[in-house]
């Protein structure tokens, strides 16, 4: 008797596994202070081991999703999993402070999975199961930020540095073993070529700009900083060019340059960097001592556990997301994740110091951030062939992963100079200043998409 329900069984396969990456993905940030103190180093230089695997999934996105446009769309999933289990393996295992950055480097792969992972949906999947299953997808990495920051600080202090990046090598495996029985076979048919010199220059171009916004230590030397931007520059102008002329590009950017889907990235550009200092914002605030006069003083695990309401309604608002769309279409839907972020960052300028409303605050803001990561691939491919997918969403990624690195730095910035002068901390109202400059970020971020296109005039006869 054949299967009455194989796409559903493809469909939770699909979810587990972008699940799965997601918290590898997240398992270096509550583990930063731990990795200091384990391994002898400074908290700036543990902070890489966030910070770079960042970088090379922003690097491998575009080539992964390239890959995954051919015919060898499994392989190319089984491949950028058995790499996040290899770093899974340098991380877990006490080798040293090199090899751990190795391992998480390696580890960063996973963030270009989830492309893939849409891409197939699209493609295998009936529409209407297609759209749904491809906003789970998107607001995975939510999910996983509330799923793995309690456990794996919970697993570092009860069992130590290495047991926790242990559970990150688990979940890989246990990804990579659920994707190889599950993921539909590769259809014959040419391979997908790699564009190596577009891919060279758009990592180069891409690392620059992340490095300038996810380590601003760097302009701490002006020549440096700046040498670094025109560097950036330079190499993403050459990418374009190399582009536009290569028979196989590793991004087609007369794709991606369709109106839809600029207006879609700029508008993840801005929001990405509105609700990562909205979240960075909301995490320290709860960790900040009492002390200091304000704060919660909560230890890693429980300022996790805090962002449990922040994962439940995330995942809440992808689920309703197809139902919304029904209703009010994309943008609409679009619209109500807007505001459900703009009100996040005004309960958390209006009354921080309040437990109940942080809480509050952490829970609508998962659930702007939800709504918004599920429409968003919606609204991303509209126009775009199916056998772009996966190449369109990786750039997407790109996108998210700097507007996230630039809402870091951003709230880095605001509270540093709002913090007097000798001080360990910023006085409370540097929470608010900083909290409400997540609105007009909000706002600049509906601008492309919302904005009413100016139709042309009709001319009367006569």
């Amino acid at each position: 008797m054949s299967d009455p329900a194989p796409g559903r069984r493809l469909e939770r396969s699909l979810v587990a596994v972008a699940l799965g990456m997601a918290v590898v993905g997240s398992v270096g940030a509550p583990l930063i202070t731990s990795v200091a103190t384990s391994t002898g180093v400074s908290l700036a230089a543990a902070q890489w081991t966030l910070t770079v695997t960042l970088f090379t999934g922003a690097i491998a996105s575009p080539v992964l999703g390239r890959l995954g446009a051919g015919s060898r769309r499994r392989a190319t999933v089984l491949l950028g999993i058995s790499a996040v289990v290899v770093g899974g393996v340098l991380t877990a295992l006490p080798w040293g402070f090199a090899l751990l950055l190795v391992g998480r480097g390696l580890q960063g792969l996973g963030l270009g999975v989830g492309a893939l992972l849409m891409g197939i949906a699209r493609d295998r999947l009936p529409a209407d199961r297609a759209a749904s299953t491809i906003g789970t997808l998107a607001v995975a990495s939510t999910v996983g930020i509330g799923v793995g920051y309690p456990f794996v600080g919970l697993v570092d202090q009860l069992a130590g540095l290495r047991a926790a990046y242990g559970v990150g090598l688990f979940l890989a495996l246990a990804a990579l073993l659920v994707a190889w029985r599950t993921l539909p076979p590769d259809t014959p048919g040419p391979s997908a070529r790699v564009d190596v010199a577009g891919a060279a220059l758009l990592g180069t171009g891409t690392a620059g700009v992340l490095l300038l916004v996810a380590a601003p230590g760097v302009w701490s030397a002006p020549r440096r900083g700046l040498a670094l931007l025109v560097g950036a520059v330079v190499a993403l102008g050459a990418w374009v060019a190399v582009e536009l002329r290569a028979e196989a590009p590793l991004v087609d950017l007369r794709v991606v340059g369709r109106g839809p889907v600029v207006r879609a990235n700029a508008a993840t550009l801005v929001l990405g960097v509105a609700m990562y200092l909205l979240f960075s914002l909301l995490t320290r605030y709860a960790q900040t001592p009492a002390s200091a006069g304000y704060g919660f003083g909560l230890s890693g695990v429980a300022a996790g556990a805090a962002l449990i309401p922040f994962s439940v309604l995330g995942f809440a608002a992808g689920r309703l997301v197809p139902c919304s769309v029904r209703r009010a279409g994309a943008r609409g839907t679009f619209a109500v994740g807007l505001l459900a972020v703009a009100a996040a960052a005004a309960l958390l300028a209006v009354a921080p110091g309040t437990p109940a409303v942080l809480l509050a605050a952490m829970a609508v803001l998962g659930l702007g951030v939800g709504g918004v990561s599920a429409v968003m691939p919606q609204l991303s491919l509209v126009g775009v062939p199916v056998s772009e997918t996966a190449s369109v969403l990786s750039v997407s990624q790109v996108v998210r992963a700097v507007g996230f690195s630039m809402g870091s730095a951003l709230a880095g910035a605001l509270l540093a100079a709002a913090t007097p002068t000798g001080a360990l901390v910023p006085p409370e109202h540097g929470y608010v200043t900083a909290a409400l400059w997540g609105l007009p970020l909000v706002a600049l971020s509906a601008l492309p998409l919302l904005a009413r296109r100016r139709r042309p005039r009709s001319v009367r006869a006569g």
